[in-house]
Formats: structure tokens, C-alpha cells, sequence
């Protein structure tokens, strides 16, 4: 399906637009689009659930029914600031943070229960609750996530696998990563513990010596660096879901639970086109940090005792004494002093940076970015009560950031791993240069809701079409 015009989808033989209508191409069938009449049935749902909790609100006005809303949202609100006191703070004012922080939500609970108001609260929270997951089913129902296009190509006939043996607390050992590559063929060169030796010297040797195909068990740093050789020289790059975290895995829709099921892609594989990020000549798979998180992980304490190390230098780099002043470029776009900023390989679902989770697409051609700077209680209790859409985040999709800074040198976190590089720091996007093999069959990427937009809900409601093209709107 593709978008044609301002408002309409081609599909099949068919001419689609917003307001659920068909036309014929010539020597096309004429079928009903359901998809469209779903997802209006469903924005009108919504609206209707949204008003009912407006109406249980209002039914208990005559025993404060307007304190369920008004107690909530203070609730809420109170604790965001707490958190911010807690992190921006220490000694006493941190510790009365972490109380309020705890205490607000708790004082709303039993505020309703000694009320008797708790009814009116449970109805209009469900409500609520329902009519949000009826909108992400509407803008859902309208256009299902575009997996990137995959092709069958032959096996690899000399792959050859790097394994971090000391990545994810040791799963190269424990799930027989090595015997299993091995028994499918390919050569398998471990790093550490004992010894170490640069990935992208390794891979390049293996490169040399008649590789056709370079993967990687290990976590996303060496992921990054791996593939930036198998970029470089247009070979397929296999991902080996034996990290940590494994971001970039989850988003190509490997199984992290059982890495060997990753090595299926030897035998029983496709191939799929996904951008690769540059920072500076280096690249990364997922995720360029500035600022707050950047300057925390270059702390030797970090890998031991990352909250306690967050805490310690958290209040001095929010108040804007523990780091570089950061001044941002994003396209035309600018941000000045964010407190904290995340350049993505493609963008993240969310620009809640608490629950952004995936990226739906990786091979948009454009980098994420996500800006934070909050510079009070206000602005956190702003947070808590608007998330993604409070004025302190900043949400953009350009194809070039650049990052500049009052000092000559910065840190800089790139896959997680902690640098130090000379500004300005340039990240750029390389659309589609990365030939990834994946296993044919495989769980998938998680679908990854659309953040609701009421009156996109409500126009969808009322048969209007959208301003912008359906894939423009909801293609993810």
C-alpha cells in the first residue's frame, strides 16, 4: 500500500481514501475497505468512552466528584516534583523529595477511600483507560506497521562469527553459541576474557581471509563496530542476540530469550536493507547520548553502582555545574542547553524517554532525536502530567545533528559504550547500507502503539480526511 495524492492509499485495484470511500481502477475489483470503517468505528468508541467519564465525574459532582479529577492530577503532579527534588537535590531536600514522591499518590488513594469517592475514581479511570486503548486501535486499524521489505538470498558459504564471551554475563557459554556455529558451518573467533583484540581489526582480517558473511554475539557496541566493516565491504551482517539489552535485536525481531535461535539465519534466512548511524566517522546501531547520561557512565563507579553513581552526579548537571553546555543542530531545528540528549538510528516510538521502548522502522532513513531540559519542580510535575508532551521534551526527526558545546572535548555515549569526543560532534544517518540476514522465521518486532492524538481521533470520528497522507500520518 502506498499513499497517492493528499489523501488516498492504492490497494489492489482499488483507489482508497480517509473517509472509507472506493473508486475502480480500470480492470479492478470493487470490494468494501473495511479497514477504514473499523478504525472510524473505533475513534468513535473512544469519544464515547471519554464522554462517559466525563459523565461519571460529573454524576458525583454533588459529593465531589470534580475532587476525583482535581486530587488526581495533584496527585500526579506533586509527585513528579518529588521525583525532580529528589534527583536535583541532596541531603534533606532529596530525601523529603523521595517522601512526597511516594506519599502524593498514596494521600490521592486514600482521599477517595475516606470520601467514598473511590467508585467514581475506579468508573472514570477504566473509562479513561478504554477510551485511550480504543484510539490506539483506531490509528492502529488504519495502517499496520511496514516491516522492511526482505529478500531470500543463498546461505553464507564462509561466515564467519565474533563472540564476546564476556557480553550478557556469559550467554556465549551458557546456551553453546560457539558448537552450535560451528556444526552450522561457520568460524567462530571468540574475544576475552583473557584477551582482547579490536572487533573491527578482527573483522576486517576475517575479511581478508574470504569472509562472506560477519556476525556478531555480543552486545550493541560491538554489534555497531562489526557492522561498519560489513557495510564498508557490502557483505551480509548477522546479529546474534547475546547482549544485554540487545536494542537492535529486539527491533529486527530476533528472539532474545534463546540467542541460537538467532544462528538459524545460516541456514534458513533473508536478508533486510536497515540504516546505519554515524557519530563522527564511528558507527552505531541505536542510540548517540549527550549530556546528563554521557557525563554520568564515564564514572569508574558507573558499571558497579549505576543508581548510586546517578545520584551523586545528577544534581550537579541538572543545575548546570557538572557538564558541558550543549548546543544543539538538528537540521534547522535548534536546541539550546538541554539537559540531556538521545540521537537515535532511526526514531523511537515514543519521545517519552521513560517509554519509548523500539523503534518501529529502521530503514527511514532518519535519526531520532530527543532533547530533555527541565529546569524546575513546575516543569517535572509538567512532565509527569503531559509526558512526550510536556514543553521540556523535544522530539525531532532530522537527517543531521550536529552538537556543539563550550568546551573542546565532550562525553559522549554511543551504544552505551562511554567516549570522549572533539566538537562539534556530526551524526549522520546512512540510509539502507546495512545488509542484515535474519532468520526467516522469527518472533517480530513488538508493535509499537501510535501515541494518541485526539483530534486526529475526532476528525477520523467525524469522516474527515487527515491533512496529511495516510502513510505520512500513521505509517510506522
Amino acid at each position: 500500500m502506498s499513499h497517492d495524492g493528499g489523501h488516498e492509499v492504492h490497494e489492489g485495484g482499488r483507489r482508497v481514501n480517509e473517509t472509507g470511500t472506493t473508486t475502480t481502477r480500470p480492470g479492478g475489483r470493487d470490494r468494501p475497505y473495511g479497514g477504514i470503517g473499523r478504525a472510524r468505528g473505533w475513534a468513535r468508541l473512544a469519544l464515547l468512552l471519554v464522554a462517559g467519564c466525563a459523565a461519571v465525574v460529573g454524576a458525583g459532582a454533588g459529593s465531589g466528584g470534580w475532587l476525583v479529577l482535581l486530587g488526581g492530577l495533584a496527585g500526579l503532579g506533586l509527585a513528579g516534583a518529588g521525583v525532580w527534588w529528589m534527583l536535583a537535590h541532596r541531603g534533606w531536600a532529596r530525601l523529603l523529595g523521595g517522601l512526597l514522591a511516594v506519599v502524593a499518590p498514596v494521600g490521592v488513594l486514600v482521599l477517595y477511600a475516606a470520601s467514598g469517592l473511590w467508585v467514581v475514581a475506579v468508573g472514570a479511570v477504566s473509562l479513561w483507560a478504554a477510551a485511550l486503548a480504543s484510539a490506539r486501535t483506531a490509528l492502529r486499524g488504519l495502517r499496520r506497521p511496514r516491516g522492511p521489505h526482505t529478500r531470500r538470498t543463498p546461505p553464507p558459504r564462509q561466515p564467519v562469527l565474533i563472540m564476546n564471551v564476556r557480553s550478557g554475563g556469559g550467554k556465549v557459554e551458557r546456551y553453546g553459541l560457539v558448537q552450535r556455529a560451528q556444526e552450522l558451518g561457520a568460524r567462530v573467533i571468540l574475544l576475552g576474557p583473557d584477551t582482547w583484540a579490536d572487533p573491527v581489526e578482527v573483522a576486517r582480517q576475517a575479511v581478508a581471509d574470504g569472509a562472506d558473511l560477519l556476525g556478531v554475539a555480543g552486545g550493541d557496541g560491538t554489534q555497531a563496530l562489526v557492522a561498519g566493516v560489513a557495510a564498508e565491504h557490502g557483505l551480509p551482517f548477522l546479529v546474534i542476540a547475546a547482549g544485554t539489552r540487545n536494542h537492535f535485536a529486539m527491533d529486527l525481531g530476533l528472539d532474545r530469550t534463546d540467542p541460537v535461535r538467532s544462528l538459524d539465519a545460516l541456514t534458513h534466512g533473508v536478508e533486510l536493507r536497515v540504516d546505519l548511524g554515524d557519530v563522527d566517522g564511528r558507527p552505531f546501531v541505536n542510540t548517540v547520548s549527550f549530556g546528563a547520561y554521557a557525563e554520568v557512565v564515564q564514572s569508574p563507579e558507573y558499571r558497579d553502582a549505576k543508581a548510586a553513581t546517578f545520584l551523586e552526579h545528577l544534581p550537579d548537571l541538572l543545575a548546570g555545574d557538572g557538564g558541558a553546555t550543549l548546543d544543539v543542530r538538528a537540521d534547522d531545528a535548534r536546541l539550546h542547553a538541554p539537559q540531556a540528549v538521545l540521537v537515535s538510528n532511526n526514531a523511537y516510538a515514543r519521545a517519552d524517554p521513560l517509554g519509548g521502548g523500539r523503534r518501529p522502522r529502521l530503514d527511514a532513513g532518519l535519526l531520532g532525536v530527543i532533547g530533555i531540559r527541565v529546569e524546575g519542580a513546575a516543569q517535572a510535575a509538567e512532565l509527569a502530567l503531559l509526558g512526550e508532551r510536556a514543553s521540556g521534551i523535544t522530539s525531532l526527526t532530522p537527517r543531521r545533528v550536529v552538537v556543539e558545546a563550550d568546551r573542546d572535548r565532550i562525553p559522549v555515549a554511543v551504544d552505551g559504550e562511554a567516549l570522549e569526543l572533539p566538537t562539534p560532534v556530526v551524526c549522520t544517518v546512512r540510509p539502507s547500507v546495512l545488509r542484515v540476514r535474519v532468520p526467516r522465521h522469527r518472533p517480530g518486532a513488538a508493535y509499537a502503539p501510535p501515541t494518541v492524538d485526539w483530534r486526529r481521533i475526532v476528525r477520523l470520528a467525524l469522516g474527515h480526511p487527515d491533512p496529511r497522507s495516510i502513510k505520512d500520518a500513521y505509517d510506522v
